[in-house]
């Protein structure tokens, strides 16, 4: 009766802490600051987000979850440029687990709002809003929606950004988190930056998880441009328990060239606004 009890106990114990576990993995496709910039009216850009955690968690968020520890996560980012100041983009995120498995999380759809000509302007903001389905190894609700503000400013030399991130999942399951990115660099000239990003995970907002269960983790950056390509490097340290400890991540991008003849009606527009923009042009 004793070791009954003990096993009944036990359980029970296991079902309390699991009611407290996050309802989402730990495993990000995509470890990115947004600036603001958006493809060219009528232009294609395709990016592949690529992260692998050498060391990070090694038991699963909830049952059946995919487990971050030696996994690669990323997605192949598709987005077309609307207007000026109007992006969508198409995700397919997935992930290689520490057995090899192959594990598919579902797609992603977003718009990005942006103040126009944000590249050259010394205060840039915008907004991103993200679609997703998820799958199960993921995340116990099916649906989800990013919030992504951003706001930033830079001059010839530096650049700050801020990404105050809401997540909101749906669903019984469902939470509203608070995942803060932030962004220092400095320009090196010639298409080439180095900078710090964080990265952080508070838990539910109004419910925040206590810090050492939080994430929070520091990454090393950098920027350039091989040929027609755009290349972002990054080692990340976790700076508390709740963190994956070791993450690298890589950003390639390619920008497809735009067809002169699909600007022509906004040919005269645009121009007004590139004059207007040069008196914010702090590079200048």
């Amino acid at each position: 009766m004793v070791s009954i009890n003990i096993v009944a106990r036990a359980r029970a114990g296991l079902l309390g802490i699991s009611c407290l576990l996050p309802t989402t993995a730990n495993a990000t496709d995509e470890i990115q600051v947004y600036n603001a910039d958006i493809a060219q009216l009528g232009q294609w850009t395709i990016e592949q987000h690529l992260n692998y955690t050498h060391q990070g968690h090694t038991s699963p968020d909830f049952p059946g979850a995919v487990v971050s520890n030696h996994a690669l996560n990323g997605t192949p980012e598709l987005a077309y440029g609307v207007t000026h100041w109007w992006e969508i983009g198409f995700y397919a995120p997935f992930a290689v687990d520490q057995n090899d498995r192959f594990l598919s999380n579902g797609a992603k759809f977003r718009n990005l709002f942006v103040v126009p000509d944000a590249a050259n302007r010394r205060l840039f903001y915008g907004v991103n809003f993200e679609f997703s389905y998820e799958t199960p190894p993921f995340s116990q609700g099916r649906y989800a929606l990013e919030i992504r503000p951003i706001i930033g400013t830079r001059n010839k030399d530096w650049e700050f950004i801020a990404n105050p991130i809401i997540d909101i999942g749906f669903g019984s399951a469902g939470e509203t988190n608070f995942a803060p990115a932030l962004r220092l660099a400095r320009n090196l000239g010639h298409d080439r930056s180095i900078g710090l990003e964080y990265y952080a995970d508070f838990g539910q907002i109004g419910k925040f998880l206590p810090v050492p269960e939080q994430s929070h983790q520091l990454f090393a950056v950098a920027d350039l441009k091989l040929g027609p390509f755009e290349v972002e490097l990054g080692a990340g340290y976790g700076l508390t328990p709740g963190s994956d400890r070791w993450v690298s991540k890589l950003i390639l991008g390619y920008a497809f060239p735009v067809d002169d003849s699909a600007n022509v009606s906004s040919r005269v527009s645009t121009m007004n606004m590139s004059r207007k923009s040069q008196r914010l042009n702090p590079l200048e």
